[in-house]
């Protein structure tokens, strides 16, 4: 029976550090906002508010700790910071973040956003699994109860 409950608490222990373990508090290397997947790096560069086009979005996440995240996501910029297209120059290569009032900065394009999509499904593998192994628990202590019943 010692040994049902130990397997409980160590699921239990597992399950709660797969899903709450992942964050690390440190600084990040650089400012960028991520738009539809992809990282953009902040810059110093002003963009004319002549150059600046369409809105193309805004960020929906917002955090200084390292970590991965999913959404249109920066670690420099409040939620509802609103990113545009620049007039001449492809998504790809570059878009325009609204600091404040006519203020635009540069933000370069540096790849695709290694966070967000994918740690949502593992979090779910995880919890899927954990959740296993607590039924598989539960359903043996059931059962060797029922035998010492008999």
């Amino acid at each position: 029976m010692r040994f049902k409950k130990e397997m409980y608490v160590l699921a239990m222990l597992f399950l709660t550090l797969a899903l709450f373990g992942r964050s690390a508090y440190a600084s990040w290397a650089y400012s960028f906002v991520v738009y539809h997947g992809n990282i953009y790096v902040v810059t110093d560069e002003r963009i004319k508010p002549s150059q600046v086009g369409e809105k193309i979005g805004k960020v929906t996440k917002y955090s200084d700790h390292e970590g991965t995240y999913s959404g249109h996501f920066s670690n420099r910029y409040p939620k509802g910071t609103k990113y545009y297209r620049i007039n001449g120059v492809q998504i790809r290569d570059a878009i325009a973040v609204r600091e404040a009032g006519d203020v635009y900065v540069k933000a370069t394009y540096g790849g695709e956003y290694a966070g967000g999509k994918n740690r949502v499904a593992y979090g779910w593998l995880i919890a899927i699994f954990g959740l296993f192994v607590l039924a598989l628990v539960d359903y043996y202590r059931r059962k060797n109860s029922v035998k010492s019943i008999k």
